[in-house]
């Protein structure tokens, strides 16, 4: 079992030592001159020299790179900026905001991980939940409402279904307020009140998706010899499909999950836009249009990250799923 975590977890920190070296490749080590991006249209030709000297773009590409990395986990120096250091950890200076990227991050991931994660396990508990009913019950008329449910939702775009739950809910009904960010260690309820409706616009496009899926195992599973074997010897049902099929079934789903989840937290910029909400997702478009490389590179780096551990995560259920997995 140490054996297969510690070998998941030198491939996720390959992975992302990958990730950065391209990415600083991409954004950095470009012919052209990344400062006149960073730098605001206002900027002389003095303040020009003095950012890129700062930045330490007239290091080799190798050393730049090298500082880019201890300035993440150490810190660095840079100049005049942030007083002449940037606070560890230290994911670059935004010339374009006059701020630390990593304050801005401070600032707009809280919006993110405030709609991601509880909009996930709404999403999880209702799609799979229903996919697993409508397995059970299959051709009957809750079958068919489900495949309806799923169908409808899946083949509609989100940001759609974000305007017509404001025009009921906010405008029409005036049950809910506008959507909002509020801290949930100051008021948790207005926090929920005004995440309320993006939660329920992801859940329900996401779950049509899981309900499809996990029907669709559920029914295969059914199938499977050892179900049948498990009948056979007059096993109850809830033992049947709750801890066999329902064990075998979910392999899949988490694996989908586990990207799902990841790349949302690296940007969920529709519903942000739709909801207007400043999260991480809107911020890293509003840095592309501004040139803000300092900030577009702590994104991808930070989606990197996401993606990495939710897909660490999924191995290690895995895991605990499959014991098949731990012998391999």
């Amino acid at each position: 079992m140490l054996r297969f975590l510690l070998k998941r977890f030198l491939l996720a920190v390959s992975v992302l030592f990958a990730v950065s070296v391209i990415a600083f490749g991409l954004f950095f080590a470009l012919p052209a001159d990344p400062v006149t991006g960073m730098c605001p249209k206002n900027c002389n030709a003095e303040r020009l020299d003095r950012v890129r000297t700062e930045l330490g773009l007239n290091d080799p590409k190798s050393e730049q790179y090298a500082n880019y990395m201890k300035g993440i986990f150490v810190g660095r120096d840079l100049g005049s900026a942030q007083g002449g250091q940037c606070a560890a950890p230290c994911l670059g200076y935004s010339y374009v905001n006059s701020e630390s990227v990593t304050d801005t991050f401070a600032r707009v991931l809280p919006v993110t991980l405030s709609v991601v994660l509880p909009a996930a396990v709404l999403w999880l508990a209702l799609g799979v939940g229903l996919g697993m009913v409508s397995a059970l019950r299959r051709g009957t008329l809750l079958d068919r409402i489900s495949i309806g449910f799923t169908l409808t939702f899946a083949s509609m775009q989100l940001y759609f279904v974000g305007a017509v739950l404001l025009l009921i809910f906010v405008y029409t009904w005036k049950v809910l307020p506008t959507p909002r960010y509020v801290s949930p260690l100051e008021d948790p309820l207005a926090w929920a009140q005004g995440l309320v409706l993006p939660w329920l616009t992801l859940a329900l496009m996401f779950s049509a998706i899981y309900a499809r899926l996990a029907r669709a195992q559920m029914v295969e599973t059914l199938n499977e010899d050892f179900i049948r074997t498990a009948r056979a010897k007059g096993a109850p049902k809830r033992r049947v499909y709750g801890r066999h099929a329902l064990r075998a079934a979910i392999t899949p789903i988490v694996t989908v999950a586990g990207l799902d989840v990841g790349s949302a937290l690296g940007g969920t910029v529709i519903t942000e836009t739709t909801f207007g909400l400043q999260g991480l997702g809107r911020t890293a478009v509003e840095a592309v249009r501004q040139g803000d490389l300092p900030t577009i590179m702590a994104t991808v780096l930070l989606a990197a990250v996401f993606v990495v551990v939710a897909n660490l995560v999924v191995d290690l259920l895995y895991a605990f799923i499959d014991p098949r997995v731990r012998l391999g």
